[in-house]
């Protein structure tokens, strides 16, 4: 029978993990359930970050070890994302040319 059947439903509904829908999808790196994990090497370091975490609205848990090398690779991964570029749309032969002639794009800049 086909799943359209009117009557009722054969088959069973699917699970959401079987449609792709994630479930069990973790949390944000950076927030309070998924802290990020920052390792510095002086106290006035970690109040330095401490503050840029506070204006990105962020959350850290800081270690602060003097013997090993400071460790801030989150913060500047989560700081850091690629943004999306967005081109303007050309306009079309008809449309009146965007450089501000009043003439149609076709008589002005399309040539």
């Amino acid at each position: 029978m086909s799943k359209f059947f009117y009557k009722g439903r054969i088959e069973k509904k699917p699970k959401h993990s079987s449609c792709g829908y994630n479930t069990k999808r973790e949390t944000k790196l950076g927030t309070e359930t998924n802290p990020l994990t920052l390792i510095v090497n002086t106290e006035e370091r970690q109040q330095e970050l401490e503050v840029e975490l506070a204006e990105q609205q962020l959350f850290a848990t800081f270690t602060i070890n003097a013997d090993v090398e400071e460790d801030i690779a989150d913060l500047t991964a989560t700081l850091n994302k690629p943004t999306t570029t967005v081109f303007d749309k050309t306009p079309n032969r008809n449309d009146p040319c965007s450089c501000g002639s009043g003439q149609k794009y076709k008589k002005c800049c399309g040539k």
